[in-house]
């Protein structure tokens, strides 16, 4: 079965709530912003050889809504001219380690 993907998780979620799910924000274009992803109560067995992926994407259309890509206070009420173009950096480096953290059970 090499080369076989199987999905552990699938949450979304928006930027936007990255500090505060009651006061959204704007992201500001290239400004390093820490995100954290809590995929709850999932539990899976990676063994040896396993190899784990992480999609950052910025719109999971048809699935979810589109996403405007541009800060408007209710995305359901965006119009045609506020979806633009958006590109997404993952930054790596000694000032900037993304980086991804598992809890091990013995």
């Amino acid at each position: 079965m090499g080369g076989y993907q199987f999905m552990i998780a699938n949450d979304v979620f928006r930027g936007r709530f990255r500090n505060s799910y009651e006061k959204p924000e704007p992201i500001v274009p290239e400004k390093v912003e820490g995100y954290t992803i809590d995929l709850h109560s999932i539990n899976h067995v990676f063994k040896k050889g396993h190899k784990i992926m992480v999609q950052i994407q910025s719109s999971w259309f048809p699935i979810i809504d589109r996403n405007p890509q541009k800060y408007i206070p209710n995305i359901f009420e965006a119009k045609e001219t506020d979806f633009i173009k958006a590109t997404q950096k993952i930054f790596r480096s000694l000032q900037y380690p993304t980086h991804i953290e598992l809890s091990v059970i013995q």
